[in-house]
């Protein structure tokens, strides 16, 4: 059995391990207990791989710190190792050892200040079951110099039962892997800086880095800079890009990003984001005169333009964004709206938008679309000059069900839209319109469409294949079939009222 098809096996069951954790908890609340201890159990195992390279070394460097952090491995002292967990995990005070050990590590490493879970000794928390949570993490091991991003995957699938359990409030730290693809996938994020106003748990991030390496890129050169409300959402983005030593800048808190902007002054190359949506409260009648709003005065009941605004605001000179706005974003007029989409399209900022299909998200089951914005787009080495034109795309048909009520983009489908784009964009690429899918409209028909960007508007229908039978012959036998159903349906209504008749009943 390889390392993958054995991960997913153990994904499940501590899934299930986890979820019987839960007790009188909701899921907002044992996320973060759980994945709180994963974290804890993979930065003993990398810190424990070094420490066995040190042993078998000979020269007694195994408990000097300054080796570890050489290798931006987090020192774990030793009454935060594994081990030490795991031989008491059956303690009645197993909660507070946990509490401690995570005290231990957040004091001996500065980046992880204020970032650990501390709520293991809390009474609502089940010692019997968490002891029994221990020591089925503890039959895996989550780091080894043969095994890079075991629990990335463990992370991510995590993540998505997380989103899946707490339905609406999922949305809120995380966008289906497959939705992040996409934006990942058109944008091609292989170097810069790249930002995400509305992080989450950090997916945009992850897989922006995933794109890199598959595409023999370097992760280093990419800048990371991401802001996020909820407090311990943001501490779950630390973390998750703590597993994967990818440094990143979220400010030294959580904030408001409308409030307290804590990347004035950056101008991303790259900006990913799926903000949460239709949001009435976010306080826009205090920030009536911002210099963000270049493009019009955003609604204080949504603040769909003002996401858009403000990442505009911060894209350098030939910057892309990629954002996930709700459908009423590409045609809605009240309150200013639609000037403001009028002003972004008028200024040449829109380069593509794309329909996907609903139910693709936890949190609602709304159909959305993806926004793709580009400073600058005259000609260049690799770009056609694609001034004054817009890339239209109706992806509502692609994806499949894979329950009820969830939806995912399959490979095919992702590489369907972003072939599309590329195609359109790139100088080598061979770009034609298909009816029904992509369209590629001038800013004069935007206008004749009132400014209106939904891309069923300008794709069409679907061409149908000519099947060779001419058209009056078909009309012939259209007739004829329907002459026979009106003939079927005079027959079956005399008969109903002679049914009637019989039993005393006359219409």
């Amino acid at each position: 059995m390889n390392n993958t098809t054995a991960n997913v096996g153990f994904e499940e069951t501590l899934w299930k391990a986890a979820d019987k954790l839960r007790g009188s908890m909701d899921s907002g609340e044992y996320k973060h207990v759980v994945l709180g201890l994963i974290f804890l159990k993979y930065i003993s195992d990398k810190f424990e791989t070094k420490y066995n390279e040190l042993v078998a070394e000979g020269s007694g460097f195994e408990e000097d710190i300054d080796e570890y952090t050489a290798e931006n491995i987090f020192w774990v002292p030793a009454e935060a190792r594994w081990d030490y967990i795991k031989d008491h995990a059956k303690d009645v005070k197993i909660g507070q050892i946990i509490d401690e050990a995570m005290l231990l590590i957040e004091k001996e490493n500065a980046s992880l200040k204020g970032v650990l879970e501390k709520r293991y000794a809390r009474p609502e928390i089940d010692k019997r079951r968490l002891g029994e949570l221990i020591d089925l993490i503890s039959t895996i091991k989550l780091h080894s110099n043969g095994e890079k991003d075991l629990l990335g995957r463990v992370y991510e699938y995590f993540l998505g039962k997380f989103a899946s359990a707490e339905g609406k409030g999922g949305g809120e730290f995380y966008t289906p892997v497959s939705v992040v693809k996409v934006l990942v996938e058109m944008l091609e994020p292989y170097k810069g800086r790249i930002y995400d106003p509305a992080c989450g748990s950090g997916g945009m991030f992850i897989q922006s880095e995933k794109f890199v390496e598959e595409h023999q890129g370097r992760v280093q050169d990419l800048s990371i800079y991401g802001q996020e409300l909820n407090s311990t959402t943001w501490k779950l983005c630390r973390m998750n890009l703590a597993i994967r030593g990818l440094d990143g800048n979220l400010g030294p808190n959580h904030a408001d990003t409308f409030h307290d902007d804590l990347h004035k002054n950056l101008k991303a190359d790259y900006i990913l984001a799926n903000p949460p949506f239709n949001i009435s409260d976010w306080g826009g009648d205090l920030l009536k005169d911002d210099v963000r709003w270049k493009y019009g005065t955003p609604p204080t009941g949504n603040a769909n333009f003002a996401w858009v605004q403000h990442m505009v605001h911060h894209l350098a000179p030939h910057g892309t964004a990629a954002i996930v706005l709700a459908n009423g974003s590409l045609s809605s007029n009240t309150s200013n709206e639609g000037e403001i989409r009028k002003n972004l399209i008028e200024s040449d900022l829109v380069d593509c938008i794309v329909s996907l299909p609903g139910n693709l998200f936890y949190s609602t089951a709304i159909p959305v679309s993806v926004w793709i914005l580009r400073r600058n787009k005259e000609e260049s080495s690799r770009f056609r000059n694609r001034q004054n034109e817009i890339l239209f795309i109706d992806a509502r048909n692609e994806g499949k069900m894979v329950d009820r009520k969830l939806r995912e983009l399959l490979p095919e489908d992702i590489e369907k839209i972003a072939s599309a784009y590329h195609s359109w964009r790139n100088k080598d690429g061979n770009y034609e319109d298909v009816a029904g899918f992509v369209k590629s409209a001038s800013l004069e028909e935007v206008r004749g469409h009132d400014h209106i960007l939904t891309p069923g508007r300008y794709v069409g229908l679907a061409d149908e294949e000519d099947d060779g039978i001419p058209f009056e012959e078909k009309m012939e036998k259209l007739t004829s079939e329907l002459s026979e159903l009106f003939a079927k349906s005079n027959e079956l209504e005399d008969q109903i009222r002679k049914n009637l008749k019989e039993i005393g009943y006359e219409i």
